[in-house]
């Protein structure tokens, strides 16, 4: 009995790219993948469990200590607690008039748990974010609760092939500084151009109403003069 070779070839063929594909959908990212440079911006870590025989039980990242962010709160993950850790700045920053001496170095979510074939999303609010910068590195480590620990802090590279184990990227883009007043622009030209068209309706509408008011004064006059006709036809027959 002969085997077929082309359900084996198409599942090697499968198996394949499963094998190929899986880590470059294994990474932990942060996304959106970019924010605007001097804002603040609201950043989720997505964690993917990439393992068949364990889960994920804890994320820690580091944000890099010379772009220093003075404000990172997370926000509430049933299942996780989170641990924030700040660090000393080498020269103080001035934050809305404040003296800040310490920046959010490290993130710690713990006690929950991804299981295979699963992932979860952790969000932190953070600012504000460098303004002479066009990229962020924030480095991950994942851990197992069977004790493996992956670390991503391998940085990209451009125009390099891409790490092992990439870390997070952050890019800044620049700041729409003038979009605030480029919308208010817009909405001026707006309104001003409904205005300008309401004008014009009731240009046109006062135009009309004097062209009927004219015509209908034009129509009895008409029959105001066919009237004084008729009588006077009339006053002569009788005067005959």
């Amino acid at each position: 009995m002969k085997t077929s070779r082309i359900p084996l070839a198409a599942a090697l063929a499968a198996g394949s790219v499963l094998v190929l594909s899986g880590p470059a959908f294994a990474h932990v990212s942060v996304q959106p993948g970019e924010a605007a440079k001097g804002g603040y911006a609201t950043i989720n870590f997505k964690v993917p469990n990439e393992r068949d025989n364990a889960s994920t039980t804890q994320l820690e990242v580091n944000f890099p200590i010379d772009q220093p962010l003075t404000s990172v709160m997370p926000q509430d993950i049933p299942g996780w607690t989170v641990k924030v850790e700040t660090s000393d700045l080498a020269q103080p920053l001035t934050v809305h008039g404040k003296q800040i001496t310490k920046a959010v170095t490290k993130v710690t979510w713990s006690g929950g748990k991804i299981e295979s074939g699963k992932f979860q999303q952790f969000p932190l609010s953070v600012g504000k974010l460098p303004e002479n910068a066009d990229q962020m590195v924030i480095k991950a480590i994942q851990t197992y609760d069977n004790g493996e620990v992956v670390r991503w802090i391998e940085e990209p590279k451009e125009g390099a092939a891409e790490p092992q184990n990439p870390a997070p990227v952050l890019k800044l883009t620049a700041a729409e500084a003038d979009g605030h007043h480029d919308g208010a622009a817009k909405a001026d030209e707006a309104k001003n151009g409904d205005k300008d068209a309401k004008d014009g309706h009731d240009e046109a509408a006062a135009s009309h109403s004097s062209d009927t008011t004219a015509r209908a004064l034009g129509i009895a006059g008409i029959v105001v003069g066919l009237g004084g006709v008729a009588f006077g036809v009339a006053s002569r027959r009788r005067s005959s």
